[in-house]
């Protein structure tokens, strides 16, 4: 038997494929190039299970979303209140690459559009090439990395800066990254807006570096290549407040986490944010080649690839599969159900009437994460040879369940008797009626 999440989440690509309106990013040449009909979807969990359908092997560059996770590195490079003096926290209400920045302060009005994403680059700790992490794992990590083309504006300095933006993203993955470094020379070869936007940064000594040097290091970081499987577990990072869900490494410190989510709340998806946050409820950040990141703290990392954006440079249908999952899933932030971090009490045998029959207990308020728990639990006994012919579900600990609890858990017990389990289910308080 197999979990259900997988066959979801390629139902909601399907449904939601119609609409292909929106256009890939032509004005950086190398994203002109992509297909627009390539999509996927991925969800990870805090305690490290990752599912994906569609294109979710398939390699894009990570643009934008980068951005949150450079934004926390720094916050651990040189303290929240050193950025906070360099870098805003308010939304723009403007496009994501506007020559603008804040009233009185002349500072970026927050690092989730491009002023503030280069701004927040420069405050990365690059005074030394040893930027690993504690992990064996990625000790060493640039030192194996191919070395990037020659370029006037690549000093050490700026590869010195790279690096530790390489291995910070590798971590949060999970997996060694790398840059793909002929779309950063295309994006590079036209960033003449990005180049006055430093420039705008240099007059008003919010960076010290030459503004070439600042936007060859930014343009490079939008350049990694990721997977949706990837994003999502960096998202799942955020969500575990900034550990890494397979690897149990800290990435970043829990204050850094913090503060990168409750920007990406409120200005993640640029102009866009607001009806977000009301309409689907779940911090996000989205990037130009077409891939969007949810984190619902405690719980799960989502992340979506379709390269077609609308006017706000979000991906069209990137948008659709998160309102679906929102609604669907019951994800909205201010729902007011609160998950349990242990859905599953226990799976044990006990003897009715003669016969062995495993009884499954549950408890607190199920909502998607503890459903999926469940669900991972019940497959992972079956394969194992470890669940009797017959299952006791008891729900009689269980406070409430959320409608995706109640469908996931339905449709757990379909499974169970489709594969040939006499199934059973106390329920006294009616909390799930799943038949």
């Amino acid at each position: 038997m197999r979990s259900p999440i997988p066959d979801y989440l390629q139902e909601v690509l399907q449904n939601c494929s119609a609409d292909t309106s929106g256009h890939v990013a032509d004005y950086i040449p190398e994203l002109a190039r992509a297909d627009p009909d390539r999509r996927a979807l991925a969800v990870a969990t805090v305690d490290g299970s990752t599912y994906g359908s569609g294109d979710d092997e398939h390699q894009f560059t990570i643009q934008s979303i980068s951005k949150p996770f450079i934004y926390a590195l720094a916050i651990d490079d040189i303290g929240l209140q050193a950025v906070l003096e360099a870098v805003g926290v308010e939304p723009s209400g403007e496009a994501f690459n506007e020559l603008s920045l804040e009233g009185g302060t002349g500072r970026p009005l927050n690092p989730m559009i491009n002023a503030g994403a280069i701004a927040a680059h420069q405050l990365l700790n690059a005074e030394s090439k040893d930027t690993e992490h504690k992990d064996s794992e990625h000790r060493g990590t640039a030192d194996r990395r191919p070395t990037a083309p020659e370029h006037p504006a690549r000093t050490d300095e700026v590869q010195r800066r790279t690096d530790r933006v390489l291995t910070g993203l590798s971590a949060c993955a999970g997996r060694d990254l790398s840059i793909d470094y002929e779309a950063a020379e295309s994006e590079y070869r036209d960033a003449y807006r990005n180049l006055a936007i430093a420039h705008m940064l240099r007059t008003h000594e919010v960076i010290t570096n030459e503004p070439v040097e600042a936007v060859r290091g930014y343009i490079d970081q939008c350049a990694v290549l990721v997977t949706v499987r990837d994003i999502a577990l960096m998202a799942a990072t955020l969500a575990n407040n900034g550990v890494q869900p397979c690897t149990g490494e800290r990435v970043v410190s829990a204050k850094a986490s913090r503060q990168a989510l409750s920007v990406m709340t409120t200005c993640g998806m640029y102009d866009a944010s607001g009806a977000w946050l009301a309409r689907i409820g779940i911090p996000a950040k989205s990037g130009v080649s077409g891939g969007i990141i949810g984190v619902l703290p405690g719980q799960v990392g989502i992340a979506s690839f379709s390269p077609r954006l609308d006017a706000a440079g979000n991906s069209v249908q990137g948008v659709e599969m998160f309102e679906r999952l929102s609604q669907d899933m019951g994800l909205h932030l201010m729902s007011n159900e609160q998950p349990s971090n242990t859905a599953v009490r226990g799976i044990r045998t006990i003897t009715e009437e003669g016969t062995s029959t495993s009884r499954i207990r549950l408890q607190g308020t199920i909502r998607f994460s503890g459903a999926e728990r469940v669900l991972r639990s019940v497959v992972a006994a079956s394969e194992s040879g470890q669940l009797e012919d017959r299952i006791r579900l008891d729900l009689s600990r269980v406070e409430s369940v959320s409608e995706t609890g109640v469908r996931m858990l339905g449709e757990l017990i379909r499974r169970l008797e489709e594969a040939g389990y006499g199934v059973a289910v106390d329920d006294p308080e009616g909390v799930c009626p799943h038949r």
